[in-house]
């Protein structure tokens, strides 16, 4: 018999090739029934880090605090004041911590299946838990660094009000985008491994340009059309939304939830699918 006869009859009789792309609902379906993976991977990692610092989990919510610490000293000297706000060390604070979640679930997802060719080649599991266990990681650290920022945001002077109940909501669509975010450059980076010598040039220059430590309103009140272009950066709609809720002088919008959320269907569908694609390749390029 030829191969094409045995392929016929091997699908006649549902039979499949070893290490073939199942169909997406079935994909969807087995990643979710082995969500466990995900969760478990997750949450070893952190145990393992933990482990290999004396300060252990500290130094989760230490190195966001260092950072703010230590762009709030350089900006609040040479920035001028018309670009930056009067309660500066909230709004700096509440960018640096949220961007983080943001930039590690990019860097450590885009790497998460070649740092564990190992794992991805040894196992049959959908490939897609990678990327989820690096990002469920970031979710599980950001509650005790959204602790943290909001107690330095309540010692700096804000006021504790119902809003502060949103910031939990704005985060977990940010969770949604940032796993999109992650399944699209997991793959790139499977294809392209110089990728990730890119990857950190982007993420600064996304960090310089989404308002971390300055007003993108009072730099770009006279170029309204680059300000309508920035309001379209999901990162900056999550970073203001959280200000919104916890930083007087911050306002918010409906198109801010609009593009927040519409960003986060659209890079979790279209990253779910594009990974997915490409799933017979993972472990074998």
């Amino acid at each position: 018999m030829t191969t094409e006869g045995l392929s016929a009859y091997a699908e006649q009789a549902g039979l499949e090739r070893v290490g073939a792309r199942p169909k997406l609902r079935r994909y969807i379906v087995e990643a979710w029934r082995r969500r466990e993976l995900a969760a478990t991977l997750a949450s070893y990692r952190i145990h393992a880090a933990m482990g290999q610092n004396r300060l252990g989990l500290v130094w989760i919510v230490l190195r966001p605090t260092l950072l703010a610490l230590m762009f709030g000293t350089i900006f609040f000297v040479i920035l001028p004041n018309s670009s930056r706000p009067d309660n500066f060390l909230p709004f700096l604070v509440v960018g640096v911590f949220v961007f983080e979640f943001f930039s590690a679930s990019l860097g450590q997802g885009a790497r998460s299946i070649i740092n564990n060719q190992g794992l991805v080649r040894s196992l049959n599991f959908p490939r897609i838990l990678m990327p989820m266990a690096t990002v469920l990681q970031r979710v599980f650290e950001i509650i005790p660094v959204a602790i943290t920022m909001m107690v330095i945001v309540a010692l700096s002077g804000e006021p504790i009000t119902w809003n502060w109940l949103l910031v939990p909501v704005v985060l977990a669509i940010m969770a949604v985008f940032n796993f999109g975010i992650a399944l699209i450059f997991a793959r790139l980076t499977v294809h392209l491994r110089d990728l990730t010598q890119v990857l950190p040039l982007l993420t600064r220059l996304m960090f310089y340009s989404t308002g971390i430590f300055y007003s993108i309103e009072a730099v770009l009140a006279d170029r309204p059309d680059l300000l309508a272009l920035a309001r379209l950066n999901p990162v900056y709609d999550y970073i203001a939304l959280v200000r919104a809720q916890i930083v007087t002088g911050n306002s918010q919008t409906m198109e801010m939830w609009i593009v927040a959320v519409a960003a986060a269907l659209l890079c979790f569908i279209i990253g779910v699918i594009f990974f997915w694609r490409a799933e017979e390749r993972y472990g074998r390029d």
